[in-house]
């Protein structure tokens, strides 16, 4: 694929007047903003081609933001992309904040930015937490949603949320120990756990405590994306030799970045802790109050989506080891159920990441249609 700029350049001229198509041609690192509820800023950015296909890309998290390699599976020649920077993430501003920070606040924001682009419908691209804010807006304003492309959904279950940070079955009888440092005793649950988490992750300045519990979190989602991304290249040695050299370089990639996170555990603070504890501090927030979304809401916006013939495409890593496979399996059966043919379900043999190349040839095959 084409750079954005090659991409913007080669097929529509910019003219002085259009702020979307200047906008376009912006570092990412510079965001437009948003005014929202004060003292709320939505960060977003716009790529591509303003007179194509409107796409909302939604990052994961929650905590997470959007980047670059988020455009990957379109195409920027004939789609316009808009990534913004969910409440309280990434540059949005306040940055961390988590008062007045809920799904429902999102899912206004998301709609404001809409109006504000004058866009009178557009696509969803979701990954992971994504999912899940897609499938909240989307209930609530399925006349704005032309189709929805949700990768890795997320289903806010607690053996989901449980796995990660408490330690978890790994194969077999094995469970995988909970991680040194971490701020619970044996028997905690989950909820004391993420009330603990977040009240670290508070301060304003990375205390020890604070930044050891933000470098731990970042550790166990990159072993836990690892692990799933082995489980791929594993099966591919025999399923799809093909593919096996692409997944063990990926594999090693990601290795070497999880090895070097835990080399630099002990190292003094920097600028990317002080990210890392805002990202953790809303994750702890969200997950604390389990995404503020009511138990089979979800399941609700599914039905709803089918009922009014919104198109859902389902693509989930067949060895996905932090949002399982289940989750995607499940939703494209029911809406399959209630509408044949608004659901689709594509199984890549992957783990949970979007820019692994079998996972990202299926979203370019869903987005694009080739």
């Amino acid at each position: 694929m084409k750079s954005n700029n090659d991409a913007t350049n080669q097929h529509w001229s910019v003219s002085h007047g259009d702020r979307g198509a200047r906008a376009a041609l912006r570092p990412w690192h510079r965001p437009l903003y948003l005014p929202l509820d004060a003292p709320q800023h939505m960060a977003y950015r716009l790529r591509g081609n303003p007179e194509g296909d409107a796409w909302l890309l939604l990052h994961g998290g929650p905590g997470g933001r959007c980047q670059p390699g988020m455009l990957a599976p379109l195409d920027l020649a004939r789609h316009w992309a808009i990534a913004p920077d969910q409440r309280g993430c990434g540059d949005s501003r306040p940055k961390g904040r988590t008062a007045r920070n809920h799904t429902q606040a999102l899912v206004a924001d998301l709609e404001a930015l809409r109006v504000h682009l004058g866009l009178e419908r557009w696509s969803i691209l979701a990954g992971s937490w994504g999912t899940v804010l897609a499938l909240a807006y989307a209930q609530r304003h399925p006349e704005r949603v032309e189709r929805l492309v949700l990768r890795g959904a997320f289903a806010l279950r607690r053996r989901e949320v449980g796995g990660l940070l408490q330690g978890g079955r790994s194969s077999g009888k094995t469970m995988r120990p909970a991680p040194d440092g971490w701020p619970r005793a044996p028997g905690t649950s989950l909820p004391a756990l993420l009330s603990k988490l977040r009240q670290l992750l508070q301060t304003g300045t990375p205390a020890v405590a604070s930044l050891r519990a933000a470098r731990r979190w970042a550790l166990l989602e990159s072993r836990d994306a690892e692990r799933g991304l082995r489980r791929a290249l594993v099966q591919a040695a025999v399923q799809q030799p093909g593919s096996a050299s692409a997944l063990r370089s990926t594999w090693a990639a990601l290795r070497r970045g999880t090895r070097q996170r835990a080399a630099a555990f002990q190292r003094p603070a920097g600028r990317d802790d002080r990210a890392l504890q805002r990202k953790y501090r809303v994750q702890a927030h969200y997950l604390l109050h389990r995404g503020f979304v009511r138990p089979g809401e979800l399941d609700k916006a599914v039905r709803t989506l089918a009922q009014r013939g919104v198109p859902v495409a389902w693509v989930h890593g067949r060895c996905d080891a932090i949002c399982p496979p289940g989750n995607s399996r499940g939703w494209a059966a029911l809406g399959q159920r209630l509408a044949p043919g608004s659901a689709s379900l594509a199984l890549p043999l992957s783990g949970h990441l979007g820019h692994e190349r079998l996972m990202l040839a299926a979203l370019r095959r869903e987005v694009c249609g080739a």
